[in-house]
């Protein structure tokens, strides 16, 4: 999967978090929306897009956090704890 599908795929669930959608590729025209799902614009769903960039970073940040802590032996919140794959 690509970043952009990726970004497409999570802008979708941010507008409607129960959504079920596919994508072909990277091409907005290609989206399908099933059971129910409203369909949404390419604008609509580029709106979202700085969103899904920044919860990606925070993730990122977390798990950087979480590492640095554990490193130092410091404890770690939930959320650093929760990025940890064990």
């Amino acid at each position: 999967i690509s970043i952009m599908t990726f970004k497409i795929l999570n802008a979708c669930k941010k507008i409607y978090p129960n959504a079920e959608v596919t994508i072909k590729g990277e091409d907005f025209s290609t989206i399908r929306f099933y059971n129910g799902t409203p369909t949404m614009t390419e604008a609509e769903i580029r709106a979202k897009f700085p969103e899904v960039e920044a919860d990606e970073q925070n993730k990122i940040n977390l798990k950087a956090s979480a590492k640095a802590k554990l490193v130092a032996g410091e404890p770690l919140t939930q959320e650093e704890a929760d990025t940890i794959v064990l």
